[in-house]
């Protein structure tokens, strides 16, 4: 039997509450032994044996003493930051952003680099994980996963890169050569897919387990949301939002990459139609926000976005029928609540489903933020599942 199976119950009981504790100490740590057997619902003697093994294995460590009363002061203990790290990238076609995190979501470490007209992918993301981790002087040896945003489609059965348009080297075969090359894990996520996870644990969808956030910058992009968990399809294009069959755009065929409702909802569209009511500008959030800054007469310009925007989401809350929709990327961001007041009343107009619309609130750099969150989960599931020995 393996012993990954945890067999016997003693032994389950001491992963569990070990898991417990260390989860107490990351969201309100320091704690002394006491206080995590109150939380735990422990006794004395099994709090104390609890925080002796999570020392045991490095886990765990004192920080400091709590005055008490009668007696002596109390050791308080918290989590061991440098018991191991993790790192995030995001890719895109001019740069590749990464940060390195210690266990307990501090990040340490972040860095920037070109990715404009490479054609060595391994060597950017190896050059990212290097550098991200050297400047949090996090060892590259304790770094225990790599999870990295890309605009475009990943395999859920093999979680390769099967398709990315604005990076024509990155795709099948990525992925085994990264972890050749790291000599660790390494993840692909789609980076909008990330940006809802930043969402779900620090934004506007904290709490709610049926949502779709719908991206709007230089492209167009949403991540589904169902039950609490990513939905990502058979094939990983659930989301693809852009190839939408919609009114008022050609309608995309075979491997044509025109067509559909990214026609209307693009960077480009949306400058056109600022520019129609006499809002030019440099890039479509800018125009966006002079629109909403304009007031009165801007009013046409998100009238007709809303228009846009609600024909993609009307038809994708029919079939999922979300609690939420989170407008986010910089187009979203700068539309702000004028915008999302117009989608709310217009998807609910023309569809027999009313979500409500709202913007993004996540931490700056979703997508950076997303792909930490979830290499965190992963590495806390192994470093903590793992207090027990074989």
């Amino acid at each position: 039997m393996s012993s990954t199976r945890l067999p016997g119950t003693p032994r389950l009981l001491r992963a569990i509450n070990d898991r417990a504790a260390l989860e107490l100490l990351l969201g309100q740590g320091p704690l002394t032994r006491a206080q995590l057997g109150e939380l735990t619902g422990l006794s004395k003697v099994t709090a104390s044996q609890l925080v002796e093994r999570l020392e045991e294995r490095g886990l765990v460590s004192r920080v400091g003493e709590q005055a008490g009363g009668r007696g002596p002061n109390a050791s308080l203990y918290a989590v061991v930051p440098t018991s191991a790290f993790v790192v995030g990238v995001d890719v895109g076609p001019e740069h590749a952003v990464a940060a390195c995190a210690d266990i307990t979501g501090t990040v340490v470490g972040r860095i920037e680099q070109s990715t404009h007209d490479t054609d060595d992918p391994v060597g950017v993301v190896h050059r990212a994980v290097i550098e991200a981790a050297r400047s949090g002087k996090a060892p590259i040896s304790k770094v225990r996963r790599v999870v990295l945003g890309s605009p475009g489609l990943v395999d859920p059965d093999t979680g390769d890169l099967s398709f990315v348009f604005d990076l024509p080297r990155w795709q099948r075969g990525l992925l085994a050569a990264l972890r050749d090359d790291l000599k660790r894990a390494v993840v692909f996520e789609n980076d909008v897919n990330l940006a809802a996870v930043a969402e779900a644990y620090t934004g506007a969808a904290k709490g709610v387990d049926d949502f779709v956030l719908l991206w709007l910058g230089r492209g167009v992009g949403m991540a589904v949301v169902l039950g609490g968990r990513l939905h990502r399809g058979v094939s990983g294009a659930a989301g693809e939002i852009g190839y939408l069959p919609v009114a008022g755009a050609p309608v995309p065929r075979g491997g044509r990459a025109k067509g559909g409702f990214k026609e209307l909802a693009v960077a480009d569209a949306i400058r056109a139609v600022a520019r129609e009511h006499g809002f030019r500008a440099a890039t479509a959030q800018d125009a966006v926000r002079a629109a909403v800054n304009a007031g009165t007469p801007g009013a046409p310009v998100l009238d007709e976005l809303a228009r846009r925007l609600a024909l993609g989401l009307a038809a994708a809350c029919v079939v999922l029928d979300p609690a939420l929709v989170v407008l986010a990327g910089e187009v979203g961001l700068a539309g702000g609540l004028s915008l999302a007041h117009r989608v709310q009343l217009e998807v609910a107009a023309i569809a027999p489903v009313s979500p409500r619309v709202v913007v993004s609130e996540a931490v700056s750099e979703p997508v950076l933020h997303g792909a930490l969150l979830t290499a965190l989960d992963a590495t806390r599931d192994e470093v903590f599942g793992s207090t027990i020995g074989g």
